[in-house]
Formats: C-alpha cells, sequence, structure tokens
C-alpha cells in the first residue's frame, strides 16, 4: 500500500471560535425622548433692535412639549411683550446673560458679536442674522476657535428652495421702504418736498426699484398703491413676467442694461435696492459714477444693505441716525428695517422658527436634522471650527470646507 499522506492542521486559539458561539446582544436603535431641546433668547442691546426670536405663543407651544426656553429678562419689551407673559407661557426668565448663553440652541434677531462669542461653548447651535457688513475677522476666528455650530437666518431655505425669513421679511422691508422714502422726500425728512404719489395736475414721483424678488414686489404694489410711477429691473425675466402677472397690470421693466439703468436714475425721485444673494455679497449694482449724476434731493433705500448693498456709495445706518447725504443724494441703510414693526416682525420670524425647532426634536436636534434637511445646510457658515460658507473663506483669506465633507466624516 502506499504510503498516507498526512495533512498538517493549523491550530486556531479558543478565543476566536468560543465566542462565535455564545449568545450576541442584538443592536437596537435607541428611541429618543423627544422635549430635549434647551433653547436660549438673548436681550439684544444693539442696532436699536426691537424684535424678538420668539413670541410668548411660540414659547408655550416648545415648553407644552417639553423643551426648555430660557429668555434674559426685558429681551421682549420692545415687541411689547413683558416678562410675566413670557412666564406665564411656561418660559424661565434668566436675569444672568450667562444663563441663557448655557443653552444648547441660541436664538438671535441679531448678528454675533466679538465680546458674546466669549459666552459660547463647543458645539452650540447660533442661529442668527449673519448681516455681511459687521463681520470682522476677528468674530470668525472667535467663532472658528468656540468650535459652534452658526446658521445665517437669511441664506435658511425652505423644501422648495426659497428663504422663508427673507421672504416674511422682504415683504415688510418693501412695504417700511416706500413708506420710509415718502417721509425722505418731504422737506421734514431733509427731500426736495415732493409728495411721492402726486396730485392732479402734478406729475408723480419716480421710484426705480432693483430686483423682482419679494421686497421689489411688495415696494412695487405699495409705489403703485400710491399713485406712485415706477420702473423695475431685474435679470430673471421670469421674475418680471411674474411681477406683472401678480401686480395685475403693465409695468415699465428691464433687464440691468447700463444704458437703460442709468438714464431711468437720472429722472428717478427715489431708488430702491431689493437684490438678494444666495451665499455671500450682494453684487454691486450701481456704482458711485451713476449716483454722481442723480438729481440732488433723491432719495436711495438699500434694502440689500444687510448683504453688503448693491450700491457702491452705500453704508450701514440704524434707525437713530437711518440717513447721510453723499454728492447730494439721501442713503437710507439701515439692515433691520422691519425692526419698525417689532411686533409684526416678531411674530412672522416665530412663525418660522417654531416649527423647525419641532423638526429638530423630532429629527433628534438640531445637528442631526442638518443630514436630513438640505435647506437648513444651506444656512451654516461655521461648523465646529470650520468655515463652510465659499463667501467669508474668500473674504477674510480663510481656508473653507464643504459642509457636507464634514457631516460626512462626522468631524
Amino acid at each position: 500500500m502506499p504510503e498516507s499522506t498526512t495533512t498538517k492542521k493549523i491550530p486556531i486559539p479558543k478565543s476566536l471560535t468560543e465566542s462565535s458561539l455564545q449568545p450576541q446582544a442584538e443592536m437596537l436603535a435607541v428611541e429618543r425622548k423627544p422635549g430635549g431641546l434647551s433653547i436660549g433668547i438673548p436681550r439684544v442691546d444693539m442696532m436699536q433692535e426691537n424684535r424678538i426670536a420668539l413670541v410668548p405663543s411660540a414659547v408655550s407651544t416648545l415648553t407644552g412639549m417639553g423643551h426648555q426656553v430660557v429668555i434674559e429678562a426685558g429681551a421682549g419689551e420692545k415687541a411689547h411683550y413683558t416678562d410675566h407673559r413670557y412666564s406665564e407661557a411656561g418660559g424661565e426668565i434668566a436675569y444672568e446673560k450667562e444663563k441663557v448663553f448655557q443653552a444648547n440652541i441660541l436664538l438671535k434677531v441679531a448678528p454675533p458679536t466679538v465680546e458674546e462669542v466669549d459666552l459660547y461653548h463647543p458645539g452650540q447651535i447660533i442661529i442668527s442674522p449673519l448681516t455681511i457688513p459687521m463681520l470682522s475677522l476677528e468674530l470668525v476666528e472667535k467663532l472658528k476657535a468656540k468650535r459652534v455650530i452658526a446658521l445665517a437666518m437669511e441664506y435658511i431655505q425652505d423644501d422648495s428652495g426659497s428663504f422663508p425669513i427673507v421672504r416674511v421679511m422682504s415683504e415688510m422691508a418693501g412695504v417700511s421702504a416706500v413708506l420710509t422714502a415718502a417721509e425722505l422726500l418731504a422737506s421734514t425728512g431733509g427731500g426736495k418736498g415732493v409728495l411721492l404719489g402726486g396730485v392732479a395736475g402734478v406729475p408723480s414721483a419716480k421710484i426705480v426699484i432693483l430686483g423682482a424678488g419679494v421686497v421689489g414686489e411688495s415696494a412695487t404694489r405699495v409705489a403703485l398703491g400710491l399713485g406712485a410711477e415706477v420702473r423695475v429691473f431685474d435679470n430673471d425675466v421670469y421674475k418680471l413676467m411674474r411681477l406683472q402677472r401678480h401686480v395685475g397690470q403693465r409695468l415699465n421693466t428691464s433687464t440691468f442694461n447700463p444704458y437703460q439703468l442709468e438714464k431711468e436714475l437720472l429722472n428717478a425721485d427715489v431708488v430702491i435696492g431689493a437684490v438678494h444673494s444666495k451665499t455671500g455679497r450682494t453684487p454691486v449694482i450701481v456704482p458711485e459714477t451713476m449716483v454722481e449724476k442723480m438729481k440732488p434731493g433723491s432719495v436711495i433705500m438699500d434694502v440689500s444693505i444687510d448683504q453688503g448693498g448693491c450700491f457702491e456709495t452705500s453704508e450701514m445706518t440704524s434707525h437713530h441716525r437711518p440717513t447721510f447725504i453723499k454728492h447730494g443724494v439721501i442713503h437710507y441703510g439701515v439692515p433691520n428695517i422691519s425692526s419698525k414693526v417689532p411686533r409684526t416682525a416678531s411674530i412672522a420670524v416665530s412663525n418660522i422658527l417654531t416649527p423647525l425647532l419641532i423638526s429638530a426634536d423630532q429629527a433628534g436636534g438640531v445637528e442631526q436634522l442638518l443630514f436630513d434637511h438640505l435647506g437648513l445646510r444651506n444656512g451654516v457658515y461655521a461648523y465646529k471650527g470650520r468655515i463652510t460658507n465659499a463667501y467669508l473663506g474668500r473674504r477674510f483669506g480663510l481656508k473653507h470646507t464643504e459642509l457636507g465633507l464634514l457631516l460626512t466624516s462626522r468631524l
């Protein structure tokens, strides 16, 4: 018989085989109990800001769902909401600013300041306007160092791709812009003493509106209602068609043709800048050379000033000193123009933020909601030590990282 061959076996340690025979624990998702949001609303003492991010009815809704809402004492007074009303709604009134800033989610109606960033803590979520003209490298660097998640209200989108907070603020801004321009045209406002609507036998004032979006449409409606002569410019022909359809009458419209624009500006009594940028600074539509040719005593209302302004001569102003004169033209550049009607504005902002917070709770938190809500991600400009807004990166010479990459890697 042939010699049998022997097979050599490799010994396997028992530690590698015994565990496979043992019962294994089943890995189940742990259901998160709702009602875990901690929300802070500080008092704003800058820019003559009169609005508040959440009204008492919204606080009542959130606290009824088990969330904690801490409001700094006096935060709602300028919008005519007392501390007592917030307390009755279930909110906690804090007399120390530090206590408000301990919340995981901070809601503000004014942009962050260098001084208050020291009170932030890593992982905290800041939802506020960005207001580009107020940004500084020091502020951006401190936001990075604090490793917070900062969202700009004006860049948050809904499921349809529109900007809900911008839209509702824009409606009020469009109305306020025309009414404020009417006051500035009067001699008591420093203007030429022109009635915006005109009277029988006297030509109406001429208004040029740059941008056919929500601000432009609201401003057009009010201006036409007052009897003014209106010209509207926008590079989106579809927006111009939609505006005419919504207004219900033929309008003199045009794209941003430099020749046509200069021609209209030379005869304009009021020019309203209503251009909105989706991610960064508003483009400059009207150079200083065109402003120099405008009629003395005419008025520029730059509603786009919160994103840098669409007039080269624009500067940010405040409600205490809302105007300045340059080249004989009255400039109005208040970024929070809707703060003139703080109660209406506060209710409008609250109506948008409340459902967003409820959705965040159902998703497991605002940070978790970022994975599912593309429009909310569009609002993030700083994420745990990284700048995610391309415009901010270019402006301050900082490296910016796409938010999608950070969320994927869970940094």
